[in-house]
């Protein structure tokens, strides 16, 4: 009786020889070996991991740009007393989100000189409408720089935001259709020991892998750059609404000294 238990429980000590040729600790030996739609599903979360990558490193490039030259145009902006000094001073900075709003600002206060000189004689009331007039454009260009700042500063974050929620499920496809095959072949050879099953879900659960190793970085490199630009935004306006009050107290006493 001992003898036959002892028959029954030698199949419960399987070794890694057991488990056929294909299955081993690499991972690539595994990709190798795995299927052409799993390997197509491997090769395209590498190819969208490789994307993000990419874009994350000029992304990197560009935020700390805007962050760095912002602050010097800050630094300029306040101890200048002249908005045409800080508008030449401020001309080297061209990745400087702030700076892009002055400029806008600044050039639509020019065209409002501008007309404002070249009328004639006006009353009271024409002046009163050319100021209102001249606030809100100037309020406007400051939105249509703030939002093209914005714009600029979000391209491509789509795509890491795409990437973090559709990654996983890519890989899980990859990983349901190579379980499927493995049932195939278990049909196919009329046995569904371990040796059998084990290189086909092997294989299978790579593609699983590789979907979280695309999305996980995607989703924190996403949520970081956010992070960096939810902050850019924040300074630009408030940077949008202080120079508005500047201009606007430099057109009230331009009118009153008129």
């Amino acid at each position: 009786m001992l003898h036959s238990i002892a028959q029954l429980s030698l199949p419960l000590a399987v070794t890694s020889t057991d488990l056929g040729s294909n299955l081993s600790g690499d991972i690539w030996v595994l990709f190798l070996y795995a299927g052409p739609m799993v390997k197509g599903v491997i090769l395209l979360l590498l190819s969208l991991s490789v994307i993000c990558w990419g874009i994350s490193f000029f992304k990197f490039l560009i935020l700390r740009s805007a962050l760095n030259e912002s602050e010097s145009f800050l630094d300029i902006f306040w101890n200048n007393q002249s908005l045409r000094r800080t508008y030449a001073d401020a001309k080297p900075l061209e990745n400087s989100p702030l700076a892009e709003i002055f400029r806008s600002g600044y050039l639509e206060l020019q065209q409002i000189q501008k007309q404002d000189s070249a009328g004639t004689e006006t009353n009271d009331t024409s002046s009163s409408s050319l100021h209102l007039y001249g606030l809100g454009a100037i309020k406007r260009a400051l939105d249509q720089a703030a939002t093209a700042e914005l714009t600029r500063l979000e391209k491509n974050l789509g795509f890491l935001a795409t990437t973090g929620s559709i990654a996983p499920f890519i890989g899980l496809f990859g990983t349901v259709w190579g379980i499927m095959n493995s049932f195939r072949d278990i049909g196919q050879q009329g046995s569904a020991n371990l040796a059998t099953v084990a290189p086909g879900i092997a294989e299978a659960l790579i593609a699983t892998a590789f979907g979280l190793l695309a999305a996980i970085p995607a989703v924190v490199l996403y949520n970081y750059f956010l992070g960096r630009i939810k902050m850019l935004t924040a300074e630009m306006d408030n940077f949008s609404a202080e120079l508005l009050n500047i201009i606007e107290r430099y057109l009230d006493s331009r009118k009153k000294a008129g």
